[in-house]
């Protein structure tokens, strides 16, 4: 791809999520995608009506470095001639207080906490939306890992283009690295590198140095965009099924308190094995508890929905949340066990 088919795919993305015209905060780390971002959305800013804002999340997790990446985001934005704002998380906080399993990774604290902290920052500077520089090489990346590690077909969707809010938009979803990195030199944007990046902890660093280069080399050149083309199929099909599930949600369960769900055996008897799989997922999503539900949840899950009519009342099962599922006489409840206190 081509350096002017960055800015062309950018402005095609933005018209096509429909952010044309607002107020955007772009979500800035200092490194080479982001900064492509920034640079990018500056100079198609006017031909797309745009008003940007550039936001930084310091995480605080690499001392000197998390500081040289602000101030080298900071200077980024005075260079172009924009605001910027900032914001510091504490990610060990985020962590502290909970058992091993419950427990977030220190990724998954990070994000929450980013995606929190730049929520407020678009909120300040009276931003509509906030645009990351996810591209097509993380959503490859992104697809891989979920199957190597056993997910439902809705995990093959991958990166979505937009969160659920429409808070955050993903415009560099279809440009990949390789795109990006001719980008930044063709236009001499500087960036930090993340020493982290390189660090083989992270499955997602060893996918991209090792398994996903010789995959390509060994079977399809074009393995990443392929990877993107099957992530968009699958997002254009949950985005339809997920209607059909919202509506059959509602009529198999009842939200009788918060933190309550109720539905009985027979409303389960007859159900596609694929609706009944992913109505138990959406249950678990509304009481909080998605990440915590595996196959093997599932499965005993759907076996106790289905249990005969002689099935004895008052059994309850334990599940991962802290959830449970008991019988009361013809009714089934899912509920969200309340911590013991003392």
């Amino acid at each position: 791809m081509a350096m002017q088919d960055v800015e062309r795919e950018l402005v095609n993305a933005v018209r096509a999520l429909g952010f044309e015209g607002e107020c955007v905060l772009v979500a800035v780390s200092g490194g080479l995608d982001s900064s492509v971002l920034l640079h990018a959305l500056t100079r198609t800013r006017a031909r797309l009506s745009l008003q940007l804002v550039v936001g930084h999340v310091d995480h605080g997790l690499r001392g000197e470095a998390s500081e040289g990446d602000r101030k080298a985001v900071e200077a980024q934005a005075a260079a172009l001639g924009l605001p910027c704002r900032t914001a510091l998380v504490d990610v060990a906080a985020q962590r502290a207080g909970h058992a091993n399993r419950t427990r977030p990774t220190l990724q998954e604290a990070a994000r929450t906490l980013r995606y929190a902290a730049l929520a407020e920052l678009a909120q300040a500077s009276g931003a509509s939306r906030i645009a990351t520089a996810h591209h097509l090489d993380d959503q490859a990346e992104t697809v891989l890992l979920r199957l190597m590690r056993g997910t439902a077909a809705d995990g093959l969707g991958g990166i979505p283009e937009t969160s659920r809010d429409g808070l955050v938009v993903r415009p560099l979803l279809a440009v990949g690295r390789e795109a990006l990195v001719g980008y930044a030199q063709r236009h001499r944007i500087r960036w930090r590198e993340d020493a982290s990046n390189a660090s083989d902890r992270y499955a997602r660093n060893r996918l991209r140095r090792d398994f996903l280069p010789a995959l390509g080399r060994a079977f399809n050149a074009g393995l990443v965009p392929a990877l993107g083309r099957v992530a968009e199929a699958h997002r254009r099909d949950g985005e339809w099924i997920a209607d059909l599930v919202g509506a059959a949600f509602a009529t198999h369960f009842r939200r009788v308190a918060p933190g309550r769900l109720e539905t009985t055996r027979q409303a389960w008897v007859e159900l596609p094995e694929a609706l009944a799989r992913r109505l138990v997922v959406r249950a678990f999503a509304e009481l909080g508890a998605s990440r915590d539900l595996d196959h093997r949840h599932l499965e005993r899950v759907l076996e106790f929905l289905r249990e005969g009519p002689g099935a004895p009342g008052g059994r309850e099962i334990e599940l991962p949340g802290p959830l449970r599922l008991r019988r009361e006489g013809g009714r089934l409840v899912l509920y969200r066990k309340r911590p013991e206190i003392g």
